[in-house]
């Protein structure tokens, strides 16, 4: 295992939160996680000091450095209104980072998402996949994408999708809050995709950060990374109640055409993870094994027990 350090712009998301309590674990890492008051992605300026900094420090202590961006404007519906927002953080930010980690030498992995793709496929989508976003998030995700693989930096992008965890909000949280508000519930059954724990993203990113760290990354550029299986919206809802020892039949279907919203959201957005697999990455768990674990480990906070 290289002696790895980890600069994650977006530390204080879901994701960003769990590379940061992973990275601190490991005996000798690096880890630094600023959230966007402490790091804004798109000021240049304050990109530039921050990859610059931390290349030194990681290399004063003989480690390995590695940028992950977890940031992201991920607000689907919200970004149909803030278009300048959704661009300057999904598209302009990850620009000036590869631009920055293209200067000081540093290899850079960017998060992204299914969005990018129309959702109207009906076999798990590969990387190398037409896309085809329908919303302003799924836009502005994938011009960021670009923007990074075009910078001349080392640069991966990966994909993810449905992803909750033990911070920020996410549909394990809101389905235990409805559980306690309501008799029952209708949930969306026509749109399918994986269900996706962020501290297993987090264990595969830094699989494939210690692997770029040592000069041995993919060939590929462009990867999936999800938990394995599918299931729809209302399955789900129904797997965490049954998690929470709850009645599951509470959780009924209904189409998405019941829940109108700003943005579309894509019928079929499950990722293929055959890339991941084939340049040697652990691929992760299946969704719902982690469902379970993450219930039994981040059990007070998916809960809102908390403080």
């Amino acid at each position: 295992m290289s002696r790895l350090a980890v600069l994650v712009p977006g530390g204080r998301g879901q994701l960003g939160y769990e590379l940061g309590r992973i990275m601190s674990a490991r005996s000798g890492a690096l880890v630094h996680a600023p959230g966007s008051a402490e790091l804004d992605v798109t000021d240049r300026e304050a990109v530039v000091d921050a990859v610059d900094s931390f290349a030194e420090t990681a290399r004063d202590a003989e480690l390995r450095p590695v940028v992950v961006n977890a940031a992201a404007y991920t607000a689907v519906d919200a970004a149909e209104e803030d278009q300048q927002r959704a661009a300057l953080v999904n598209t302009e930010g990850p620009a000036e980072l590869a631009k920055a980690c293209h200067d000081s030498g540093i290899p850079l992995l960017h998060v992204s998402t299914d969005y990018v793709f129309s959702g109207d496929a009906d076999r798990p989508y590969e990387p190398t996949d037409e896309t085809g976003p329908r919303t302003v998030y799924g836009r502005t995700k994938l011009e960021g994408e670009r923007a990074v693989l075009e910078s001349g930096a080392r640069a991966w992008v990966v994909r993810t999708a449905w992803v909750y965890g033990a911070r920020g909000a996410n549909f394990v949280k809101t389905m235990v809050r409805l559980s306690r508000e309501r008799d029952s519930l209708s949930v969306v059954a026509d749109q399918i995709g994986s269900p996706t724990w962020a501290a297993d993203l987090a264990h595969g990113l830094l699989e494939l950060a210690e692997r770029v760290a040592e000069r041995r990354g993919p060939a590929q550029e462009v990867l999936h990374c999800t938990n394995t299986g599918q299931t729809s919206w209302c399955d789900y809802a129904r797997a965490i109640f049954t998690e929470l020892g709850l009645d599951a039949d509470r959780v009924q279907p209904c189409t998405t055409e019941d829940f109108p919203s700003p943005a579309p959201r894509p019928a079929y957005s499950v990722l293929s993870d055959a890339a991941w697999r084939e340049a040697g990455l652990t691929p992760l768990r299946p969704w719902r094994e982690a469902l379970h674990a993450a219930l039994e480990t981040d059990g007070a906070a998916l809960r809102g027990e908390a403080g």
